[in-house]
């Protein structure tokens, strides 16, 4: 393949019916730019005929189009960290598969790109198309991470972003593990993120794969793995639980000296209930940070390859 100036990186999961626009677009946009691209279509265990349309696509634009299907669905961040390893261009797109980022909005990323030379440039969306449960989860995950407190506008992120290769090279040669969250790995590799505001559509067809259950999981995986907010709590609560059982003690004690009130039962059992969910509750965040290590350690690859059209 020739030379190439943008390498655009979709993770697909069954968006069968948008795929052939997707990709229209995204040729006349960088025909608009002249430039020379790369699609990478990585499909993500989709269900539908998703692949069947890509292989169909790849046909008819042999020279521009890349495409991995993965054996499941390893998530969105880990489809992307396999397309990485692909890209031929100087600058790298990433982008959702189902149209709420107009592919023509790319434009914006480049110019923002060309002006300040950022390592990472973030479309922010106008106005979120998302429902309520994704933009709160969203808001409350990049508030409460910790690579959100190491610059003001890093508490901002999107999906629609532009990389430069050379951080994108970083993060495949040191983040090898099966969960991933690509916005915190950019803010360890840079600090030069410049951002640009672009407008979102509604979802063109079908749903998001993003359900309340997954999206809640998906939350809690990325504060368990890329957060230490929850140990923090753990040992804040513990201070504050102590503090309280400390002035529940005074104040039995003193009942007990000064009116000579005998102890009671209720009081006991409270104080044993209340203590020993809070050590139970300690203990599974701690289980659950250590269970997090062992699929380190086990290795776990972050995706699988079924097959490749190159």
């Amino acid at each position: 393949m020739n030379k190439t100036d943008i390498s655009i990186v979709v993770p697909v999961f069954n968006s069968a019916e948008m795929l052939p626009e997707l990709y229209t677009r995204v040729n006349d946009t960088c025909i608009k730019l002249q430039k020379k691209y790369q699609l990478l279509f990585i499909d993500d265990g989709s269900v539908d005929n998703s692949w069947d349309v890509i292989e169909e696509l790849k046909k008819q634009n042999p020279d521009n189009i890349v495409a991995v299907k993965l054996t499941r669905n390893f998530g969105q961040h880990n489809a992307l960290l396999c397309g990485f390893n692909y890209c031929g261009g100087d600058v790298i797109v990433t982008m959702d598969d189902d149209l709420q980022h107009p592919p023509e909005e790319i434009v914006k990323l480049i110019s923002k790109y060309q002006e300040t030379n950022a390592d990472v440039v973030y479309g922010l969306p106008v106005n979120k198309k998302h429902s309520i449960v994704r933009n709160v989860g969203s808001n409350f995950v990049t508030g409460s991470s910790e690579y959100s407190g190491k610059s003001s506008g890093a508490k901002k992120g999107s999906s629609f972003r532009l990389i430069k290769q050379e951080i994108a090279n970083e993060m495949k040669e040191h983040f090898y593990s099966n969960f991933l969250f690509l916005d915190a790995i950019i803010n360890w590799n840079t600090g030069n993120i410049e951002y640009v505001e672009v407008e979102h559509k509604d979802r063109k067809a079908g749903k998001s794969g993003y359900t309340t259950l997954t999206l809640i999981s998906l939350y809690f995986s990325i504060l368990i793995n890329y957060s230490a907010t929850p140990l923090k709590l753990m040992t804040y609560g513990g201070l504050f639980a102590s503090g309280i059982s400390f002035l529940f003690a005074i104040h039995f004690i003193y009942k007990k000296i000064v009116h000579h009130v005998p102890l009671g039962y209720t009081s006991l059992i409270v104080s044993i209930l209340f203590s020993t969910g809070l050590i139970l509750f300690c203990l599974g965040i701690i289980g659950q940070y250590l269970y997090k290590i062992y699929q380190f350690q086990n290795k776990k690859p972050p995706y699988l390859i079924k097959h490749i059209l190159k």
